[in-house]
């Protein structure tokens, strides 16, 4: 499974995570199959609020979820069309999301109580539903189906 977090460099496990995601400088994309790294610079983080495209260059990475503080209801609904789950947490190091990921501790963002802007954070408590530390691993995500896209697509 590859979890996308969004990064104020490219530090890696040391780097801190920034607080939203399409602004972010650089994607820290983690692997939990085989605990790797790898950091993409965010070519598109200077961008009015509700035009940034991200996913654009995210796309070939066939990425399974994103893990940040804050993202727009729109992107995450898109994200969501698209198979992509969104989990919430606060910021931090990538080695702390790490942990968390392991422990199954991250719950899912809810779009209804979404960043409205730059600089605004989601309401707290702003999870919904079976996420991970609530029932539902990361093997668990999209329908059961254990292990998100293959690769290959």
């Amino acid at each position: 499974m590859l979890a996308c977090i969004p990064t104020q460099g490219d530090a890696g496990r040391d780097d801190q995570v920034h607080e939203h995601f399409g602004s972010a400088p650089f994607f820290t994309l983690y692997n939990t199959e085989n605990d790797e790294i790898a950091v993409i610079a965010n070519r598109n983080a200077h961008h009015a609020h509700g035009t940034c495209h991200p996913m654009n260059q995210l796309a070939h990475h066939h990425i399974d979820c994103v893990v940040c503080a804050g993202m727009g209801r729109r992107a995450i609904e898109a994200l969501n069309s698209e198979g992509v789950s969104i989990y919430r947490s606060e910021a931090g190091t990538v080695a702390d999301i790490i942990e968390k990921i392991k422990a199954n501790q991250l719950p899912v963002m809810d779009p209804a109580k979404a960043c409205m802007g730059h600089g605004q954070h989601p309401v707290l408590g702003a999870e919904s539903g079976p996420g991970l530390g609530r029932g539902a691993g990361f093997g668990q995500m999209r329908g059961g189906q254990g292990g998100g896209r293959s690769r290959e697509e």
